[in-house]
């Protein structure tokens, strides 16, 4: 009899691990190859610059774009450089009635500044001529934005590990608020050091960017204690993924916001790895130019992990009075 159940309990694991692996795969490209293979613009901002009468055929070109780009209109080619100094838009196209010059932010995004210089290419051989600019260009030491893209995924799994860490306290406090804080202020300091100092990958000021990294350490480490102390390794396990398989891929850092499909872009910005991402993009290369909101969400994330954090010592408090609380705090303790 108990081969039989052994036996049963093998072909179920077996079926389970048969059924999951699919599943977990699906899923993962679902959130991750998914945008990927999706890219293109949607609602992009861009400006347009000049007279009326050398911008008029542009204008209507774009207004035939099918959603593709938001134009802002600009009296002149200074106007748009400060757009884009401001991160109003990602490039700008300057007409004249001779020249056609197109303003592009490879700090902004590589990808957009690249899709903005062969989309206004002029058709030969009756066009005006047209030549590029990069008015915020990217760090030479990064000039694809590939380390501020790859800087995602570690610092979300890093957020992970502190909050498995911070959740060994037992129960909330004092003591497991201050260890978060501490460690997510080191590790922005140990990020930006290697990211910056080491790869010379950032620029900016090396204490603010060490701030919105670890801002964006707490925003995420903090809610996912919260959610281990509230609902058990389950509420860890739900938030975990979604930061992994929702916050990374689809945050834009390496593409843009706007060249997601919608709405993945704009719900990116709302968790903290697009909106900690798009906060060090703005205080490394724009001098803080645009970062109000990813601001904001941040602190709603942080502020929120903190109050969940506190609120679960009554839930932890419950259950240490329970006998399998106290064998917990015996083993821990042994």
């Amino acid at each position: 009899m108990s081969d039989l159940t052994a036996q049963s309990e093998r072909g179920a694991k077996a079926f389970a691990a048969i059924v999951v692996v699919p599943i977990v795969l699906a899923v993962t490209l679902a959130t991750f190859a998914w945008p990927a293979a999706r890219l293109e613009p949607r609602d992009l901002p861009i400006g347009v610059a000049g007279s009326a009468d050398a911008t008029r055929t542009l204008e209507r070109q774009l207004a035939q774009s099918g959603g593709a780009f938001d134009v802002h209109r600009y009296a002149d080619e200074r106007a748009a450089r400060e757009a884009i100094e401001d991160r109003e838009v990602y490039g700008a196209v300057v007409v004249s009635r001779r020249t056609k010059t197109v303003l592009t932010s490879t700090a902004a995004s590589p990808l957009v500044a690249g899709l903005l210089e062969h989309a206004f290419e002029p058709p030969p051989p009756a066009a005006p001529a047209t030549h590029t600019v990069d008015v915020v260009a990217a760090d030479p030491d990064d000039p694809r934005g590939a380390v501020l893209g790859a800087l995602v995924f570690p610092l979300v799994l890093a957020s992970v590990i502190a909050a498995i860490l911070v959740s060994q306290f037992g129960r909330p406090g004092l003591a497991s608020t201050g260890a978060l804080l501490g460690a997510s202020a080191l590790a922005g300091v140990v990020g930006i050091a290697m990211v910056q100092g080491w790869l010379g990958a950032l620029a900016g000021s090396w204490l603010v960017n060490a701030g919105v990294v670890g801002l964006t350490m707490l925003a995420i480490a903090s809610v996912l204690a919260g959610l281990n102390w509230l609902f058990g390794h389950v509420g860890l396990a739900l938030g975990a993924l979604t930061m992994v398989l929702v916050g990374n891929p689809w945050s834009g850092i390496s593409s843009a916001p706007e060249l997601l499909p919608s709405p993945i872009g704009a719900i990116g910005q709302l968790l903290p790895p697009g909106a900690g991402g798009n906060l060090l993009r703005s205080t490394s290369s724009f001098d803080g130019a645009g970062s109000g909101g990813h601001l904001t969400v941040l602190l709603a994330w942080a502020t929120l992990g903190l109050a969940v954090m506190w609120a679960a010592l009554p839930v932890q408090g419950r259950r240490s009075a329970t006998p399998a609380g106290r064998r917990n705090r015996a083993l821990r303790a042994a």
